[in-house]
């Protein structure tokens, strides 16, 4: 019986084949599936608390071999065994790697948290601080495993630094609508003007010449065409030489057809909106016409040689043309505008032939004169030094400064001019007196002292090399020679008014201090803080205009000379006249004049330097010029048109040096409302005299 069952149990099997996936047969497959379950299990231990609970209480139980059931709190006390339990807990790191950490009970409940079913969920305890947790497990399990605080301390589900912001910003809220609510009415009505004033003030004018709807700003190529259409002139008048010279009549006649019909369509058109309708197909049909010259005519050695003849021609015409411009603006710099010459003979005509209202106010200026006769020589006023030709500019300078000045009544102006236009600038101060301040207008030929004997550049002048150097018989050569600069030639140079600077002293015996002023500057703020600078035993305050390598001593001096070489610094920085306080005590007790006299004798030959007052005016200051500060005096306004409008707007006197003077039309127009705001536009003789320019 048993041989049977046995035999019937071996053919049971043997009808049966074996599963290869049995489990006893595979002993490391369950090992495996042991391990994933454990996975499995501390995952949900970590991140679900309840869960971890349950698995802690199968730990505190499970080994000893019973199923008893923890308290469920935080300060239950466990038996020493459950204390010193330790389980191996299966897990994988951030790689997919399958790692054992080692932990007893009481590691494990000391970053665990425990439920209380007594309480509501949202009131459970939280566990004890996170680190000293942190700390048990790097102590005991940092060197056996790569878990981080992040994955094994993981106990809260909020995070405190967020919740502290959270209240942080409701306080904040609450605090701001309780100032909302006791703010004053008063200051919610101000704040609601001034609003409405700031809407009200609003400027949305476009300023300056550009606008969008202008047809020349509608393309940024606006002369494409028209520049295309000059290369081809070009190129044609170079192929038609050619063809001349190789003997093609009927090509240089086609040529020379294209060439004045493309110059006829150009014009004087200035960009492609203004050309001739029919300027696209004359383009078109030139362009034709050259590439058929091209194909007949063209030669590489020939081509290049005219076009080196045609450069070589068009950089003569520059030269030329930059010379006659150069000569053009300084004679237009030089030319007195007619509305100015008529302002000048209406106020000499009026000052010799008085009427009745004349006469009255010439006899209120003579009792005035007479009255502030005194203040003349007043050293607590303060004087300022004019030396003009020009009636308008001079009116200017004096209506400007008392304008700006805080106490127009201590202002005293001394303006000398020529014996040719006295009479109109004493007649314009008579009937156009500034407030409060007072005007002392003298004739230079009244300065008994200035003669040839004493002064050397009045000697100077009169001598036969400079009015040959001046007035030469043949006046187109002073265009030919290239090694004079131009604007030494102006004739200013030859008026003694330019250079009565150099004689403070002896114009004003009586004074200290002295504002030395151009005719051709604005003032827009209150001169009277430069009387207050201290010049450090200076005798000139000026503003420097040295920048990088520009205007120093070697752009006005002749450095190869050894009387300068040896004198001067070439690197020294220059400055600028125009607006310059002088010490006459100072310039007394050091001779300026002397010095100024020494240098100008040397100079007879025009050898130091060329002609003009800044030259010997650096080296008779030379080092005994104190630098003010830039905003006093801003320059360039006559010459430059990139002065910044922030430093124009910022100054004390701005200064219109060089040939665009603000009176001329050659003046650069958003400098020119600077000056001419001054101008008394209600004068009859201005009116007059402008209008008829018009």
């Amino acid at each position: 019986m048993a041989a049977s069952s046995a035999a019937s149990s071996s053919a049971a099997v043997a009808a049966y084949p074996r599963n290869p996936f049995s489990l006893r047969r595979r002993p490391g497959l369950l090992i495996l599936l042991f391990v994933f379950l454990c996975f499995i299990s501390f995952q949900v231990v970590i991140h679900v608390p309840s869960a971890r609970s349950a698995v802690s209480q199968w730990l505190f139980s499970g080994h000893r071999g019973d199923r008893q059931r923890p308290k469920n709190c935080l300060g239950c006390d466990n038996s020493q065994d459950v204390d010193n339990a330790g389980k191996t807990i299966a897990y994988t790191d951030q790689h997919g790697r399958i790692k054992l950490f080692k932990v007893t009970a009481r590691e494990f409940a000391s970053s665990s948290i425990w439920e209380n079913p007594w309480l509501p969920r949202d009131s459970q305890p939280v566990a004890r601080t996170q680190n000293a947790a942190e700390d048990l497990l790097l102590a005991n399990g940092s060197e056996t495993t790569n878990l981080t605080s992040a994955e094994t301390l993981a106990t809260e589900t909020f995070d405190p630094i967020k919740l502290k912001r959270q209240v942080f910003r409701r306080g904040r809220k609450e605090q701001r609508v309780q100032e909302l609510l006791q703010m004053d009415k008063r200051v919610e009505l101000e704040m609601r003007n001034a609003a409405t004033n700031r809407s009200r003030n609003f400027d949305n004018k476009v300023r300056g010449s550009y606008n969008i709807w202008r047809q020349e700003f509608r393309f940024t190529n606006t002369d494409s065409t028209l520049r295309l259409m000059k290369d081809q002139i070009i190129m044609a008048k170079l192929y038609a030489t050619i063809a001349l010279s190789q003997k093609e009549p009927d090509m240089y006649a086609l040529l020379m057809k294209c060439i004045k019909q493309s110059q006829t369509a150009i014009g004087d058109a200035l960009i492609d909106s203004e050309l001739d309708s029919s300027a696209l197909e004359r383009a078109k049909a030139m362009g034709h016409v050259l590439s058929s010259a091209r194909d007949v005519l063209y030669s590489s050695s020939e081509v290049t040689r005219k076009l080196r003849v045609m450069v070589q021609s068009t950089e003569l015409n520059i030269d030329a043309v930059k010379k006659q411009n150069s000569f053009l603006v300084q004679h237009a710099a030089k030319t007195v505008p007619m509305p100015l010459h008529c302002l000048h003979m209406q106020l000499t005509t009026d000052y010799y032939f008085r009427d009745g209202v004349t006469m009255e106010r010439f006899h209120v200026a003579a009792l005035k004169e007479e009255e502030n006769k005194i203040k003349l020589e007043d050293r607590s006023l303060y004087h300022y030094a004019i030396f003009s030709d020009n009636v308008l500019a001079a009116s200017v300078v004096v209506r400007s400064t008392v304008t700006n000045a805080n106490e127009p009544e201590k202002h005293v102006f001394h303006i000398v001019t020529d014996r040719l236009n006295f009479a109109a600038m004493k007649m314009w101060f008579i009937t156009h007196p500034p407030q409060l301040a007072t005007v002392h207008v003298e004739n230079i030929d009244n300065f008994k002292w200035l003669n040839s004997s004493y002064c050397s550049v009045l000697r100077q002048l009169e001598s036969a090399r400079l009015k040959e150097y001046y007035f030469k018989a043949h006046d187109p050569s002073s265009l030919s020679d290239g090694n004079e600069n131009l604007k030494y030639r102006n004739p200013k140079y030859l008026s003694m008014l330019n250079h009565l600077r150099f004689y403070m002293p002896e114009i004003h015996p009586k004074l200290d201090k002295i504002l030395f002023l151009d005719d051709d500057i604005v003032v827009q703020k209150d001169l009277t803080p430069l009387w207050d600078i201290d010049l450090k035993g200076m005798v000139n305050g000026a503003v420097e205009t040295c920048k990088e390598s520009f205007h120093r001593f070697d752009t006005y001096l002749n450095f190869s000379h050894p009387k300068i070489s040896e004198n001067f610094d070439p690197r020294a920085c220059g400055w600028a006249f125009g607006m310059n306080m002088f010490d006459l005590k100072e310039w007394r007790k050091r001779n300026i004049t002397g010095i100024y006299h020494y240098w100008q004798d040397l100079n007879e030959d025009r050898k130091l330097w060329k002609l003009g007052t800044l030259p010997p005016g650096l080296i008779t200051f030379y080092n005994l010029t104190y630098p003010l500060n830039r905003t006093w005096h801003v320059l360039g306004l006559g010459y430059d048109p990139a002065v910044d409008i922030v430093e124009i707007e910022n100054a004390a006197v701005v200064h219109y040096n060089g040939n665009y003077k603000p009176w001329l039309d050659l003046a650069i127009s958003k400098y020119k409302p600077y000056w001419s705001k001054y101008v008394d536009l209600d004068n009859s003789h201005v009116q007059h005299c402008y209008a008829s320019k018009q």
